[in-house]
């Protein structure tokens, strides 16, 4: 009998769930970081993990106690793989799973939302973490990151709306109170960074950081819809400008204590994220 000390961290190699994987490593829990090709992560046990392959949930929840669930990529319905792992999942003895959705999407909400709204009667102890836009946005290969070093520009059709940016580091720190403390959150945690900031307000730090010029171009929804659209499909084009038009809207203007309340300290600011990792 396995003694289900283990948590699984789905999605280990990803923005939060590598920072999640080293939170858990650095406070001495045994962690399985779970990805679609094993990569091998220090101080974990690596399994080969895939939502669309059932043959990989038995290694994968082999000794597992608690779960950080990270949705499959892409995917319009992710609760049809995610809620029969999960029912395997407590089957197999875990008790406590984290749930990685976006402050976009409520409970029983399209595609992750409806996985959130299922959690609460599928697993005991629980907690979705619905994070507002992470500031890595604006770092690394993203759309966003190559416009401002390319052409100095972050374009969008948000207008003057506000967005509470949350840095992933701070939802790692999050995820790891809720897998580890000995009292779930059972709760839906709404994350965001200190401010709520504007994408002119995020040019501005950028470029006073980093000395470059850097301006936010105001597009329409249809403009930005077919920019996307010579990129991925119609549908999914829309969906983002169709987010940057809620922003514009309102609907991610506000600022949360949950990291605080959680971590016991403060999330972190934009432009110490913009210091430390935009270059």
């Amino acid at each position: 009998m396995n003694d289900l000390n283990a948590t699984l961290v789905i999605g280990a190699t990803g923005t939060t769930g590598r920072r999640v994987t080293a939170g858990l490593i650095a406070e001495g829990h045994r962690v399985k970081a779970a990805s679609r090709n094993a990569t091998p992560v220090d101080g974990a046990q690596a399994v080969r993990f895939d939502w669309n392959e059932p043959a990989t949930w038995d290694e994968a929840l082999a000794g597992v106690g608690r779960t950080y669930l990270v949705p499959p990529i892409g995917s319009s319905d992710p609760a049809a793989v995610m809620l029969p792992f999960l029912r395997k999942a407590r089957a197999e003895g875990v008790r406590r799973a984290v749930l990685l959705s976006s402050s976009a999407i409520p409970a029983g909400g399209p595609a992750v939302g409806q996985v959130h709204e299922a959690l609460p009667g599928l697993i005991g102890e629980w907690a979705v973490l619905r994070p507002s836009w992470f500031m890595q946005n604006f770092a690394g290969h993203t759309p966003h990151a190559r416009s401002i070093r390319d052409e100095g520009a972050i374009r969008t059709a948000s207008g003057k709306g506000r967005v509470g940016f949350i840095d992933a580091g701070d939802i790692a720190a999050v995820a790891v109170r809720a897998l580890t403390d000995e009292q779930a959150p059972n709760a839906d945690l709404i994350l965001t960074g200190p401010q709520a900031l504007s994408y002119d307000d995020v040019a501005a730090i950028i470029a006073e950081v980093t000395g470059r010029p850097v301006t936010h171009q105001h597009l329409t929804f249809e403009q930005l819809r077919d920019r996307w659209a010579a990129e991925i499909p119609l549908e999914f084009a829309t969906m983002l400008a169709g987010m940057d038009r809620a922003i514009a809207d309102g609907a991610e203007d506000r600022v949360t204590d949950a990291v605080e309340r959680l971590t016991g300290r403060p999330p972190g600011t934009l432009r110490a994220f913009v210091e430390r990792e935009v270059q």
